[in-house]
């Protein structure tokens, strides 16, 4: 049984993740130890956050020491989560490609709040971003807890550590099929006479990939919970942006049954979301009659 070696006291998402990484490697056959002491590190067959040295040949690593752990390409500095994951990503995931998607979405957000970079501005100074970090911070005792006997930093370490593994492997699995699906969508956008309107046989995320062509405005594709039902989707200004291309013509928002069917002419018409970033029909040919007088409008 390998045994990785972390620090005691408070802990933090990057060494949960460090070591959950490490776990899934090793099929969760190891010993997890707490310990700031230099003869305990000795033992460890990982040591994560802790011991001031970063040397991938004995599975040392830390950030903490003078330089760092070095940064990426674009300036994010790696924590000790970065550093497993950059040595053992792709053999915890399957493949690079899957291992940089996690990367970019999981660890290097985790990374940056670890080493203090700031990834976002605050729109409202007194409304602050939940992260992944404030939800394993959660589960430290606080200063009344800490003293007594129900809640303890190990323990809560151990409840963060499985919620760490599970996150990991939904993100893994994540990544691996939305690979897959842009394949899907790549085909469909190749295919289109009219790349303004993509349609997509399944329920495949498409953003990814057709937010790297500047034409498609819409994306017509069933609806997600009764497949005999088609809808037409705006897409994106950017993955970051809430804001789309074109939006649905206004005069149809919140419209829905007989009334929305009157005011378009198509006569399987369902429903218009009041913000107009998707409306439904009962038909494929009636989404593509959507989308069609959307582009027209």
């Amino acid at each position: 049984m390998k045994k990785i070696i972390t620090h005691n006291g408070s802990f933090h998402a990057d060494e949960i993740f460090a070591c959950a990484i490490l776990s899934i490697l090793n099929n969760n056959k190891v010993e997890i130890i707490r310990s700031r002491d230099p003869e305990v590190w000795e033992m460890g067959d990982y040591v994560v956050d802790v011991g001031g040295v970063h040397n991938e040949k004995k599975n040392r690593f830390d950030h903490h020491q003078v330089g760092g752990g070095g940064k990426r390409e674009n300036g994010i500095p790696y924590s000790s989560m970065g550093l497993v994951w950059k040595l053992y990503g792709k053999k915890v995931s399957g493949s690079a490609e899957v291992a940089k998607l996690v990367d970019e979405k999981l660890v290097q957000p985790i990374d940056a709040v670890d080493s203090g970079v700031s990834l976002f501005s605050l729109i409202n100074p007194e409304v602050f971003p939940y992260s992944i970090n404030n939800v394993l911070g959660a589960l430290r005792p606080t200063w009344k807890e800490e003293a007594g006997d129900k809640e303890s930093i190990d323990e809560g370490f151990a409840v963060a550590l499985n919620l760490a593994k599970d996150i990991l492997l939904r993100e893994i699995k994540i990544a691996r099929d939305q690979i897959e699906a842009n394949k899907f969508v790549l085909k469909a956008y190749n295919k289109a006479k009219d790349k303004r309107v993509i349609v997509i046989e399944g329920h495949y995320p498409c953003d990814e990939i057709l937010l790297k062509f500047s034409e498609p405005l819409f994306v017509v594709k069933p609806d997600h919970q009764d497949e005999t039902k088609w809808k037409v989707k705006t897409v994106r200004k950017g993955s970051d942006s809430f804001e789309a291309r074109k939006f649905l013509p206004v005069k149809w928002s919140g419209k829905k049954g007989e009334e929305f069917a009157k005011i378009t002419g198509v006569k399987d018409s369902i429903f218009c979301h009041v913000n107009c970033f998707v409306a439904v029909a009962g038909s494929k040919a009636g989404a593509l009659k959507l989308a069609e007088l959307a582009l027209n409008n």
